[in-house]
């Protein structure tokens, strides 16, 4: 893991750049991260007014840090009209998300284009391609996150959007966000009327090392933040562990009957800086 410590967002409610109404009113919505989407919500015909509302609504947030923007693929005029709009922005969000990416050098790309314009945002990748997937360590190299795509994905391979044909992706995730220092966010739930898919699927995302999940719908924030968000419990066990070995001079050491090790105090340590980065930038959000 990289030496600094980022600040991930355990939960990022999606909304589309269709009203100024409805994307500010998403503001009160309990997500760390709000994202207004440019892409797959928003049709063909309405992605000039979309633009528009995208900039009103950047002008209207309470913590422009805390905001993303999905913008169309890197390849297409109407990414070129995006990244116009956003970098003309009074206000510029402070998360960037790609879509429909195949290889590292788009981000690459992407992060010159911004800079020149002295725009400067983290860059999510949207992980939904074949190509992301088999080379998403190099991406995870360049991004500062990865969000699982299950849809575009699971189209591409002809499969349903389900655990197992996903697990893969997952996996390979998981592992790229783990050497980097990457976050890694896991894709929104599908099946909105079916509450305990999104607590188990959760469950199992953070059981695989994902930091976050995407949601569609604020009424399922409450599921994710409470799954994924920093547990008191967790850091008091992590402060202790890395308190027992440090008084085993850096060596084993048992804490409530189980044994602990170098390896579970650098795991602690880790725990508690990225809930910490946590808490100083999303601990506030409402």
């Amino acid at each position: 893991m990289s030496a600094q410590v980022r600040a991930i967002p355990r939960s990022i409610l999606y909304t589309p750049a269709l009203s100024l109404d409805r994307v500010v009113k998403a503001w009160s919505y309990d997500a760390d991260v709000h994202l207004i989407d440019l892409e797959d919500s928003v049709p063909q015909a309405e992605k000039p007014a979309a633009r528009l509302i995208c900039r009103d609504a950047l002008q209207k947030a309470p913590q422009s840090p805390n905001v993303a923007v999905r913008i169309n693929e890197l390849g297409s005029v109407a990414a070129v009209h995006d990244l116009l709009m956003l970098t003309d922005s009074p206000v510029r969000p402070g998360i960037i998300v790609m879509t429909m990416v195949v290889s590292a050098a788009e981000v690459t790309l992407l992060r010159r284009m911004l800079a020149s314009a002295d725009a400067h945002p983290e860059i999510y990748v949207t992980v939904e391609t074949v190509e992301a997937v088999t080379d998403v360590d190099a991406i995870a190299r360049e991004a500062d996150g990865l969000v699982l795509g299950s849809a575009d994905l699971a189209a591409t391979l002809n499969v349903e959007i389900a655990w197992e044909p996903m697990l893969a992706a997952r996996q390979a995730m998981a592992m790229a966000s783990a050497r980097h220092g990457t976050a890694c966010i896991d894709t929104a739930n599908y099946r909105l009327s079916e509450p305990a898919v999104l607590a188990e699927e959760t469950g199992r995302v953070r059981a695989l090392g994902f930091h976050g999940k995407a949601t569609v719908h604020p009424g399922e924030l409450a599921t994710i933040n409470q799954a994924l968000r920093p547990r008191v419990d967790d850091l008091r066990l992590a402060r202790q562990v890395v308190a027992a070995v440090s008084a085993a001079n850096g060596g084993i050491a048992v804490l409530d009957g189980n044994m602990v090790g170098p390896p579970f105090a650098r795991m602690a340590r880790a725990t508690v800086a990225r809930q910490d980065a946590w808490e100083a930038r999303f601990g506030g959000a409402e």
